[in-house]
């Protein structure tokens, strides 16, 4: 297991005490989550502590546990600073495909970090694409540039299907952030890993598509 660097527990430090006084304090919880109408009056803060709360301990500890797995990678290989550029940006941009997608939902509320560890996953499979990945049900390692795919994927069929109570356009945005900010101070990449540059850019390319044609 990896050891945990002072910013990562920095982070789930925060997200620790966030959650559970949310847990503890529903005017707390309330004033802090994603809420639409509550951001069409200005309250902007929400699109980022939101990304704080979660709705409880298995939905912390699924989403701590991921930050913690995948960090180390992104820190390795671009410091500390660019992880939390990376962390911020995406946590700011889930948030952002979620209030794109939703500006006309009134009443849609949404929690948690999730697309914040999206961001530092998928940064961490464009650092480090042949890493192999062990999925729940699944008795041999995945590529982990075939995992983030198919995430991202399944991803664009859950906000289509809209059928489950999951921030699938968070999870999105979240990825798209972490994809675009590591290549923005990774520029290497382009020459070094140009294939999974392209092959991770299709799942984005294709929600885009989807997107300008109204499909989704």
């Amino acid at each position: 297991m990896p050891n945990v660097n002072n910013v990562v527990l920095l982070l789930i430090v925060a997200n620790g005490i966030m959650s559970m006084t949310g847990f503890n304090n529903l005017e707390f919880f309330e004033k802090y989550k994603f809420n639409i109408s509550a951001i069409q009056r200005g309250d902007k803060i929400r699109m980022f502590s939101s990304g704080f709360l979660h709705a409880d301990w298995s939905h912390l500890i699924f989403n701590m546990y991921t930050l913690y797995i995948f960090s180390p990678i992104v820190i390795s290989l671009l410091g500390n600073l660019n992880y939390l550029i990376i962390y911020v940006a995406s946590l700011g941009l889930g948030s952002a495909f979620s209030y794109l997608f939703h500006k006309n939902e009134p009443h849609y509320s949404a929690i948690g970090a999730s697309g914040a560890v999206s961001g530092i996953l998928y940064a961490s499979i464009l650092l480090y694409p042949q890493m192999e990945l062990f999925i729940m049900f699944i008795p041999i390692p995945i590529p982990a540039y075939i995992f983030g795919i198919g995430y991202l994927l399944y991803s664009i069929y859950g906000m289509r299907s809209n059928r489950d109570n999951i921030g699938h356009d968070a999870h999105f945005g979240g990825a798209v952030a972490g994809y675009i900010v590591t290549l923005a101070l990774q520029p290497s990449l382009f020459q070094t890993s140009q294939l999974m540059v392209f092959l991770l850019a299709v799942p984005i390319i294709l929600l885009y598509v989807l997107y300008k044609t109204g499909k989704i």
